[in-house]
């Protein structure tokens, strides 16, 4: 009877576990151990044990934070049946593809990443092109920085410690003025990228989607050559994009 007992509390706490990493990610075993109220030992027992199914992995090595794997983020974001975020999203990314007649982009935060995981092309000759399974630093990219802009300060500070050294014969913009286009992207609700330092000659906007607890976990961007960017229909496709987000956040909030 108390060996059921304790395989029940043990069952109990990996679950709260889980929950608090999903609503707080990227966090620590201590913070996990306040917030959860539970040992650290336990918490630590059942975040190997989440790691070791694929739900959980270490995000920040250096300090050893915890989140959620893309398995978890996917799984948790379907919808009924066999409806998964794409599927979820599709008329939305379809109708802005349409309306603006350019490439959107779905892009889910990994870590430090924005992985790309669904696409809309323009019907144009001369368009904007992403393979899917790409992925794009979150800094990197206009959808990337919108999902910034919705994050705790110190969860910004955390991720400006990691080095690009991948890009670092690029033209890279500072952290300073990074910083600065977070800020902007906070009180505009979305982000603007011209001429990107990562990919010359595409412009683009993008907007965060968030889930029901209001956190950042995936953006929209609509990508355009810099060829064919306007700057008098900028104000007008933010919307849009802003829109497109906004409505995606609800339909992964009512899953």
């Amino acid at each position: 009877m108390n060996g059921g007992i304790r395989s029940m509390n043990s069952v109990l706490n990996t679950l709260r576990v889980f929950e608090e990493v999903a609503m707080r990610q990227p966090i620590g075993v201590s913070e996990l151990s306040r917030v959860a109220r539970i040992p650290k030992s336990s918490v630590q027992r059942s975040l190997v044990t989440l790691q070791q199914a694929g739900w959980l992995r270490v995000v920040e090595p250096e300090h050893t934070r915890w989140g959620l794997t893309m398995r978890a983020l996917v799984l948790g974001l379907r919808s009924t049946g066999e409806q998964d975020l794409r599927e979820l999203t599709g008329p939305v990314i379809k109708r802005l593809a349409a309306e603006t007649n350019e490439t959107v982009l779905l892009g889910l935060r990994d870590g430090d990443d924005l992985l790309i995981i669904a696409r809309e092309d323009s019907t144009q000759l001369v368009r904007v092109f992403m393979d899917l399974g790409t992925r794009v630093p979150l800094r990197a990219s206009s959808g990337g920085v919108a999902i910034i802009s919705r994050l705790e300060a110190d969860e910004i500070d955390q991720l400006f410690k990691a080095e690009l050294a991948e890009f670092a014969d690029k033209p890279m913009p500072t952290s300073e003025e990074l910083r600065k286009e977070i800020t902007r992207t906070a009180g505009r609700g979305y982000a603007l990228d011209m001429s990107s330092w990562y990919r010359p000659h595409v412009s683009s906007i993008g907007a965060a989607i968030t889930n029901s607890a209001g956190r950042p976990i995936a953006a929209v961007t609509l990508a355009i050559p810099d060829m064919r960017y306007r700057r008098s229909q900028e104000k007008k496709f933010a919307q849009m994009v802003v829109a497109a987000a906004d409505e995606i956040s609800r339909l992964i909030s009512s899953t």
